[in-house]
C-alpha cells in the first residue's frame, strides 16, 4: 500500500470516529439546548449568548497562538527527526502565561463594560455577573489545554477525542437535570456546573496525554526560537484572528446595543444550530488537517494542493447534504424543537447556513496557508476584508435597516474573502492553481447547491404536505437528491471511479462473506 493510500485510509478511519461522536452530540445537544432554553427562558439565554459571547472578545488575544500551537505541532510532526517535546513544552509555557494576562484583562476591562455598557435588566445585573466571572475561568482554562487537544489532533488520535467528545455532552446532559432540580438561581446555577464540566475535562485531557504522548510532560521550559517563531507567527495571525472576533462577537454586540437581548437569543438558536451541523464538516477537517501541514513539511505540495481542493468540497457537500433540510423546514424545526422560538430565529438560521458553506469551501485554504507559516500579506489582506463586515453592519443598524442585516454584512464579505484567498494562495503554495480551485471545488458545490435545493422546493411544493409529513419527505429528497448530484456533478472523473470501485470492493466482499 502506497503512502497516499496509506494517508487517505487514516483520514477515512479518523472521520468515521469523529462523525460518530458528532451524531451523539448532536442528538443529546438537540434535547439539551431545548431544554435549556425552557428552563432558563428567553431574557436569560439571551444574557447567557451575550455575556459569553463578550468573554470571547478577548480571544483576539488569544486565539492566534492557538493555531500556531496546532500547526507547529503538526509541522514539527511532519519533520525527518522532529523534536515534539521541545515545541509542546514551549507552547504550554506560553499559553499558561496568557492565559493569566486574558484573565486579569476580562476581570478588570470586560467586567468594567459588562456593568457600564451591556444592555441588560438592572434586576439581572447580578447574575449576569455570576456568568461573566464563570465564562472568564472557562476561557482561561481551555486556553491552556490547547496543546494538549493539538497533540491529539497531530498524532491523529482521533478516537480519543471523539470518546473525550462523548462523555462532555453527556456531562452536560447531566447538567440539564440538575438545573431543573435545584431551586437556586437557574442562569448561575448553569453557568457555575458549566465551569465545572470544563474542569473536569480539562483533567481528562491532561492525563490522558501525559500517558499516552511522551513529549507531553508538565514543564514550563521553553526554546527560545521555538517561542519567538510561534510568537512572530502569532503577531501577524493576530490581525486575523482580531478580524474574525469583530465579525462574530463584535457584531453580536451591536445587536444587543441596537435591538437587545431577545436577539441575542435568536443567534444564540441559530448559531447553536449550526454549530451543531458544522461539528459534522470540522470533524472532517480535523481529519484532514494535520496531513495538509505534515505534507507541506515533509514537501509533497502536489498531494497537498489535492487535499485542500479535495477537503474544501468534501466538506461543502457533506454540510449541505446535513442543511438542506433544515435550511427549507427551518421554520418548522424550531417550532418543532422549542417551547418559545425567539423572533427572527428562522430568519437568522437561514442566512447562517448561506454564510458556513462560504466558510466551508474556505477552511482548507486557511490550513494551507498556516501551513506555510508566510502569513504577513494574508491576514493583512484577509483580516482587512473580513473586519469590515463589523463595520457594515454599524452601518446597516445606523441607517435603519433590520437584525438580518447582520449576518449579511458578514456573507457579504466572506463572499469576497474567498475569492481573495485563491489569489494570494497562488503566491504562497507551490503548483496551487486558484483557477484549478476555483473549477473543481466552487464551482461544483454551487452547482450542486442551487440545483438540489430547487428541485427539493419545488417537490415539496408540489406534493403540499405540512408539519411532519413535509419535513420527512424533505429529508427523503434531500438524502436522494444531494448524493446523486455529488455524484454526477461534484465529483470530476477520477473521484467517480474511486467511489465506483470501493463501492464494487465492498459489494464484492459482502457478496463473498455470504458464501463461504
Amino acid at each position: 500500500m502506497s503512502r497516499t493510500q496509506e494517508n487517505n485510509k487514516k483520514i477515512a478511519k479518523n472521520t468515521l470516529f469523529l462523525y460518530i461522536r458528532s451524531i451523539i452530540i448532536l442528538t443529546v445537544s438537540i434535547y439539551t439546548s431545548r431544554v435549556v432554553l425552557a428552563a432558563l427562558g428567553i431574557n436569560d439565554y439571551g444574557i447567557y449568548n451575550i455575556v459569553g459571547g463578550f468573554v470571547s472578545v478577548f480571544s483576539i488575544l488569544s486565539s492566534s497562538l492557538v493555531n500556531a500551537s496546532q500547526r507547529f505541532i503538526s509541522y514539527e510532526m511532519g519533520k525527518a527527526c522532529p523534536e515534539t517535546g521541545k515545541v509542546f513544552s514551549s507552547a504550554l509555557t506560553v499559553h499558561v502565561v496568557l492565559a493569566i494576562v486574558v484573565f486579569v484583562l476580562i476581570e478588570s476591562i470586560g467586567l468594567w463594560f459588562l456593568n457600564y455598557k451591556i444592555n441588560i435588566s438592572p434586576d439581572r445585573i447580578y447574575a449576569a455577573n455570576w456568568v461573566f466571572h464563570c465564562s472568564a475561568l472557562t476561557f482561561s482554562i481551555n486556553l491552556i489545554i490547547i496543546p494538549f487537544t493539538a497533540t491529539i489532533i497531530a498524532h491523529e488520535r482521533m478516537d480519543a477525542f471523539a470518546y473525550i467528545g462523548i462523555f462532555e455532552v453527556c456531562a452536560k446532559l447531566a447538567i440539564v437535570y440538575i438545573l431543573f432540580s435545584l431551586s437556586t438561581d437557574k442562569l448561575i446555577t448553569y453557568a457555575v456546573l458549566m465551569v465545572l464540566v470544563v474542569i473536569l475535562l480539562a483533567t481528562i485531557y491532561v492525563v490522558y496525554c501525559g500517558h499516552r504522548f511522551q513529549e507531553c510532560v508538565i514543564s514550563f521550559h521553553y526554546d527560545r526560537k521555538v517561542v519567538g517563531s510561534m510568537l512572530s507567527f502569532s503577531g501577524w495571525n493576530f490581525v486575523g484572528t482580531t478580524a474574525g472576533i469583530l465579525s462574530t462577537h463584535g457584531i453580536n454586540i451591536l445587536v444587543n446595543l441596537f435591538w437587545g437581548v431577545a436577539f441575542n437569543a435568536a443567534r444564540g438558536i441559530a448559531e447553536q444550530v449550526n454549530a451543531a451541523i458544522n461539528s459534522f464538516v470540522s470533524n472532517f477537517m480535523t481529519a484532514i488537517n494535520p496531513q495538509i501541514t505534515k505534507n507541506y513539511a515533509s514537501g509533497n505540495y502536489t498531494y497537498m494542493n489535492e487535499l485542500m481542493v479535495r477537503g474544501a468540497k468534501y466538506a461543502t457537500l457533506l454540510y449541505w447534504l446535513i442543511s438542506l433540510s433544515i435550511f427549507i423546514e427551518a421554520d418548522y424545526i424550531l417550532n418543532l424543537w422549542l417551547v418559545d422560538v425567539p423572533s427572527y430565529s428562522v430568519v437568522f438560521l437561514r442566512l447562517v447556513i448561506i454564510y458556513s458553506i462560504f466558510q466551508a469551501l474556505s477552511n482548507s485554504l486557511y490550513i494551507g496557508m498556516l501551513a506555510t507559516g508566510r502569513i504577513k500579506t494574508y491576514q493583512l489582506i484577509m483580516g482587512s476584508i473580513t473586519g469590515f463586515s463589523f463595520i457594515l453592519c454599524y452601518i446597516f443598524f445606523k441607517i435603519g435597516l433590520g437584525p438580518e442585516w447582520s449576518y449579511i454584512s458578514t456573507i457579504i464579505t466572506v463572499f469576497v474573502c474567498m475569492f481573495a484567498r485563491l489569489i494570494l494562495m497562488e503566491k504562497m503554495i507551490a503548483y496551487f492553481s486558484g483557477w484549478y480551485f476555483f473549477k473543481n471545488a466552487i464551482v461544483k458545490s454551487f452547482i450542486v447547491i442551487i440545483l438540489s435545493v430547487g428541485i427539493v422546493s419545488y417537490a415539496k411544493a408540489q406534493i403540499g404536505l405540512t408539519g411532519m409529513s413535509s419535513f420527512l419527505t424533505t429529508c427523503f429528497l434531500t438524502l436522494l437528491i444531494v448524493p446523486i448530484f455529488s455524484y454526477v456533478f461534484g465529483f470530476d472523473y477520477k473521484e467517480r471511479t474511486v467511489f465506483a470501485a470501493r463501492v464494487n470492493e465492498k459489494f464484492n466482499h459482502l457478496k463473498d462473506g455470504k458464501n463461504s
